[in-house]
C-alpha cells in the first residue's frame, strides 16, 4: 500500500502542477482539501481524471462515498486497492 501512496503523492503532484513539491512533502493521512494539502473542487475534478485513467477506477460524482475515498492519499490508495481487486 505504501508503494501505492508514494505512487498517488506523484500523480497528484503532476496532475495538478504542484511544483517544487515531492511526494515526501504530501501527508499520507492528511487531508487532501481545506487544511490540509488545500486542493479545491477544480483539483478534485482534474484528479479523479487522472485517477480514472491511471487505474481505471470507476468514479461516481453523486456518490456520497467519494469524498470520503478523497479524503487523504491513505483513503484514495484503500478506494484503488478495493476496486482493482
Amino acid at each position: 500500500m505504501e508503494s501505492l501512496s508514494n505512487d498517488i503523492k506523484a500523480l497528484i503532484i503532476t496532475t495538478l502542477n504542484l511544483e517544487g513539491m515531492t511526494p515526501d512533502e504530501i501527508e499520507t493521512q492528511a487531508p487532501l482539501f481545506g487544511d490540509g494539502l488545500g486542493l479545491d473542487s477544480i483539483d478534485a475534478l482534474e484528479l479523479g481524471l487522472a485517477l480514472k485513467k491511471q487505474y481505471g477506477v470507476i468514479l461516481s460524482a453523486e456518490n456520497q462515498e467519494m469524498r470520503e475515498h478523497f479524503y487523504s492519499v491513505e483513503s484514495l490508495a484503500r478506494f484503488i486497492s478495493v476496486q482493482r481487486g
